[in-house]
């Protein structure tokens, strides 16, 4: 391939090789999901949700609790906010319920699949 290049004023027409590597093959991207609860990455050293618990759908830090031990919740219903990049996310109860632990405070770094609240 030729190339102009001028230096100081001064043209010159150089030609260069160039070599062209095979860049390595992605690996899977998948969008969205199908209804399944993401997992916790494996070498996090948070806990994973239970079969009860309300498991984080991102990673962020927990900004407030909106419930409290003991208390019926239903569908939809507003357990906790958590932040993440300065956005904040609302974590409703996915069914009705019995908020039976909670397993975070206002302050706490949550990973992907970490249990939030376990309900009964």
């Amino acid at each position: 391939m030729k190339l102009k290049v001028t230096v100081n004023q001064v043209p010159y027409e150089v030609e260069v090789e160039v070599e062209e590597k095979k860049a390595a093959p992605l690996g899977s991207i998948v969008i969205g999901g199908g209804g399944a609860a993401p997992a916790a990455p494996a070498s996090s050293g948070a806990a994973s949700a239970s079969g009860n618990a309300v498991p984080a759908p991102l990673a962020g830090t927990v900004l407030r609790i909106e419930t409290e031990e003991g208390k019926d919740v239903k569908s939809g219903d507003l357990l906790l906010v958590l932040e993440a990049m300065k956005m904040e996310t609302e974590i409703t109860s996915p069914r009705d319920g019995k908020v039976g632990k909670i397993l975070v405070k206002p302050g706490d770094a949550v990973q992907v699949g970490q249990g939030l609240v376990e309900l009964g």
